[in-house]
């Protein structure tokens, strides 16, 4: 109950939204009633466009006091709404409604429901998550600082995301990535890199690519770092050494057979330690709060499935607890 003379808070949500992403007029229906059952004013409406991916939107909807922000679209208007919402305390909502919903998919959030998603970003609880930071030299010179929430990748997984068909990403959805690999990897040139761990000494690698993660989920349930988590402050890290087609199918076989299905038992567990020593000379894992990476020459580069074009040098850190995301409340 308000005291004399205090104003009462209004409650009220702001929608970034990828118009070619959604059903706008489904979308609308399915906030509105959301916000009318939960007791919220009216939400205010803000489109991404070619020119904005969702950050000048999100400024909007913050500097008009929303309490809470919805991402409606794919992992770019998600990832752009999260760069602006980090560090203010104000939540972000996920509408998934893109080809791969890296972040929903790791947060567990309803991928397919639009009134089941819009009801909890007006009923949910908030949960602090930590947000990646890369800071990238690019190939012209410039410093560049992104925000990223799933995965940042240089090397072959960037080349294959610039590869990706977006005609056949809307026909297919994700496993258009399969396609771009089977044209990119036979290809593909491993690279010389030096990296650093947490401010160690400097350490010399010929990689075809090297992933870092603030969580491990992807398309497919395909737990690639299963031990990624998304709130430790910790990156996790790939780094793919494979050598010829064989040096692929080890990686498969681990991400999709050992870390989908042997780990779910103590002997499959067992049957992992006993390979593990093979597995690492194909890909190494590591985990630390940050990392330097060095490139011989110039890379392609992707953060949560979008390509940024090539880069020189890149730092990855972790932002703990940096951003609120808005997920079920338990009953």
């Amino acid at each position: 109950m308000n005291t004399p003379g205090q104003t009462e808070r209004v409650l009220r949500a702001a929608v970034v939204y990828n118009p070619i992403k959604v059903d706008l007029v489904k979308l609308r229906l399915s906030v509105a009633g959301a916000a009318s059952a939960a007791g919220w004013d009216e939400s205010l409406w803000f489109p991404t466009s070619l020119d904005d991916p969702g950050t000048a939107a999100a400024r909007l909807a913050v500097e008009q006091g929303a309490s809470v922000v919805i991402a409606a679209g794919g992992d770019g208007t998600v990832r752009a709404v999260a760069e602006v919402l980090r560090r203010t305390g104000i939540a972000l909502a996920i509408v998934p409604a893109g080809t791969g919903n890296l972040l929903a998919r790791n947060l567990k959030l309803p991928l397919s429901s639009l009134d089941e998603s819009a009801r909890i970003a007006f009923t949910g609880v908030d949960k602090p998550v930590d947000v990646g930071v890369a800071n990238v030299t690019t190939e012209s010179g410039a410093a560049v600082e992104h925000a990223f929430l799933v995965m940042a990748g240089i090397g072959l997984d960037a080349r294959m995301i610039a590869s990706t068909s977006a005609d056949l990403k809307k026909r297919v959805g994700w496993l258009a990535y399969v396609d771009a690999g089977a044209r990119v990897i036979p290809t593909a040139r491993p690279f010389r890199i030096r990296y650093s761990v947490e401010g160690r000494t400097d350490r010399p690698a010929h990689v075809s690519t090297i992933l870092i993660a603030n969580c491990g989920l992807l398309p497919g349930n395909m737990q690639f770092l299963p031990d990624a988590r998304i709130d430790d402050g910790i990156l996790d890290i790939a780094v793919l050494q494979p050598k010829g087609v064989l040096g692929w199918l080890a990686i498969w076989r681990r991400v999709t057979w050992e870390n989908g299905v042997l780990r779910r038992s103590a002997a499959g567990r067992r049957i992992i330690d006993r390979t593990e020593s093979s597995n690492e000379r194909v890909m190494t894992t590591l985990r630390g709060a940050g990392i330097r990476i060095v490139l011989e020459h110039a890379q392609e580069f992707e953060i949560d499935g979008d390509e940024f074009g090539l880069v020189r040098a890149a730092s990855f850190r972790a932002d703990p607890g940096a951003l609120m995301v808005r997920l079920p409340a338990v009953a």
